[in-house]
């Protein structure tokens, strides 16, 4: 087949062995894990637990908050006093979902480095979030953090908070194949979906789906598309049958969901809400370029997870259309969303530049002319998003200065590591691949004979397994696990 004109001159300016060879080496990210990221999360602050829970506010430079309103750091009196930010800030409450992710976070660290302090305070994290439901095997979504009393009464709990409380106890399982974990995430999975999923409106609902609750009527993207996100992408592969095909099925029918109700063929990308048909406009709340990439991408790893070819064939090209759409030239940098003008809002929300880089690093794995985006996106992440001094990523950085907005805090009820985590394991096994290297992850199960490709996957990718080594006990686990290296190539 010959290819067109057009074709081979657009071809011809990707200098394919330059764009690799400037790719960061996957041995940066081990470093920007350890460095960046755990240097702000392994501090005995941040290691304590506020009664029952990981704190969900420290300080930018990771102290606790004092209980005494003097005495605030100047992020957290900013963060109250301007509308767009007070909201991320409740210093009474501890919430499931930051310590969730914080677990995530840890496993994700011991995962990549195979160190088992990481994996320690994974599996504690892990083991107070299976303490955290109620007698209808719900979870609770946060705690009073002076009476140490659950806080939220079941009919204001979330489809959304309880899906990421079940992030933390997924990812300990995803390292361990514990089946208490197992037990827990099986009936926090059918609880959502036996509460929330209504057939009869054709979606997962915000509140529980009560007599009580009629007057719920708010459709949100990120109840359906966070049931996927938060835990069942990537612990489907990890799970034994039959939940396994239970599971891609389930994926299967949101997708469907998310497609038939979010989606917007004008602009080519996804509506934060669908309460009614105001909603639907440009600069309305999760409309913007990190929702609709984080839903094009996994709609398209649900395709390769579940075989169904119209999945991928719909998510690729408007994965391309979404970063094009998002990808600031002049300084090699994605944006945030069109405001409600239609102009480019270039401001950087953390999130938002992790998923528009992971989006970009699974095209590459297929094309690797797609690095030249994410070579110069990385590039910025490295230099812009990180707090060298204490660790962590800020939350927005200002496109005017590139310098970090102060009033938003480093961390909050709705930031804490999990897509900084996230995104350090993409890269670095996606950069493995580019490199043509093998790479190792770590687990810890009660022995290497438990590891087979149809149940140990990479985090949400398949590859091919080239070696398992069983390296020492973990003293901590009870049940005798050992610590797994498995070592993959081929990674799709």
């Amino acid at each position: 087949m010959k290819l067109n004109k057009k074709a081979l001159d657009n071809a011809k300016y990707f200098d394919i062995k330059k764009l690799i060879d400037n790719h960061p080496d996957p041995e940066k990210w081990i470093k920007h894990i350890d460095e960046d990221l755990m240097k702000y999360w392994m501090t005995e602050e941040a290691k304590d637990f506020d009664l029952n829970l990981f704190s969900t506010y420290r300080a930018n430079n990771g102290k606790k908050i004092s209980k005494n309103p003097s005495e605030y750091p100047k992020e957290i009196v900013e963060a109250l006093n301007s509308n767009d930010t007070k909201g991320l800030i409740d210093l009474d409450e501890n919430y499931i979902r930051s310590h969730s992710r914080q677990t995530f976070g840890y496993g994700i660290a011991y995962n990549m480095t195979g160190k088992t302090e990481y994996l320690e305070l994974c599996k504690k994290g892990a083991e107070a979030l299976m303490l955290a439901f109620d007698k209808e095997n719900g979870m609770f979504t946060k705690q009073n953090n002076i009476n140490g009393e659950w806080s939220d009464p079941i009919d204001k709990r979330t489809s959304q908070d309880l899906a990421y409380g079940v992030t933390g106890i997924g990812m300990y399982y995803y390292l361990t194949h514990d089946e208490k974990a197992l037990f827990k995430l099986l009936q926090a999975k059918n609880h959502i979906f036996n509460q929330y999923l209504s057939y009869g409106r054709g979606y997962f609902t915000w509140y529980p789906k009560t007599k009580d609750n009629q007057t719920d009527d708010q459709v949100e993207i990120v109840a359906q598309l966070d049931q996927i996100y938060a835990y069942m992408i990537w612990l489907t592969p990890a799970l034994p049958e039959p939940y396994q095909t239970d599971w891609k099925n389930s994926l299967k029918e949101i997708v469907n969901i998310i497609i038939t109700r979010f989606y917007s063929e004008r602009y080519g990308f996804f509506w934060g809400t669908n309460t009614d048909t105001q909603s639907m406009q440009l600069g309305t709340d999760h409309t913007d370029f990190g929702h609709s990439i984080k839903t094009m991408w996994l709609i398209y790893e649900v395709g390769l997870l579940t075989k169904e070819i119209a999945f991928v064939d719909f998510a690729r090209p408007k994965i391309d259309k979404i970063l094009k759409k998002a990808y600031i030239e002049e300084n090699g940098s994605w944006a945030r969303r069109f405001r409600e003008d239609g102009t480019l809002d270039r401001d950087k929300e953390w999130w938002g530049l992790a998923e528009l880089d992971q989006a970009c690093a699974i095209l590459s794995l297929n094309d690797p002319s797609y690095l030249s985006y994410l070579n110069n996106t990385y590039d910025y992440w490295f230099k812009h998003m990180i707090d060298k001094e204490y660790g962590e990523i800020w939350h927005m950085v200002l496109s005017k200065d590139d310098m970090p907005d102060i009033k938003y805090p480093k961390i909050h009820s709705w930031k804490n590591c999990l897509h900084s985590t996230e995104h350090a394991l993409f890269g670095y096994i996606i950069a493995s691949q580019i490199k043509n290297k093998e790479f190792t992850l770590y687990y810890a199960f009660k022995s290497k004979d438990d590891v087979c490709y149809k149940r140990v996957a990479p985090y949400l990718f398949r590859a091919n397994i080239t070696k398992v080594e069983e390296i020492e006990s973990i003293k901590f686990m009870e049940n005798g696990n050992k610590k797994i290296a498995v070592s993959y190539y081929s990674l799709h």
